[in-house]
């Protein structure tokens, strides 16, 4: 390269010889994030199927009644109540 080259160069090769680099944009930087977050939806939601300890159907039953019994008050494990929690009068 000699100095009779450099008028030739784009900016971006300019920086690259500095060793900068653009200042990416901010639609760039969005979907660069989106698609690392929708990566992650996917292997998370991958793993939850493979390591689910029931069927969806009983799943959500399970769930639907610990909310239930949450909003009504009473403890929210099936077998009850833990052996030193305090007896209601």
């Amino acid at each position: 390269m000699t100095l009779d080259d450099i008028p030739k160069l784009s900016k971006d090769e300019v920086l690259v010889l500095l060793g900068l680099q653009k200042k990416p944009s901010t639609e760039a930087r969005l979907s660069e994030t989106l698609g690392i977050f929708g990566l992650g939806l996917l292997v998370g939601a991958g793993i939850a199927l493979i390591l689910a300890p029931k069927r969806g159907r009983e799943l959500r039953n399970d769930i639907r009644d610990r909310w239930r019994r949450q909003a009504d008050g009473r403890s929210a494990s099936p077998e009850g109540p833990p052996p030193d929690a305090p007896k209601e009068a």
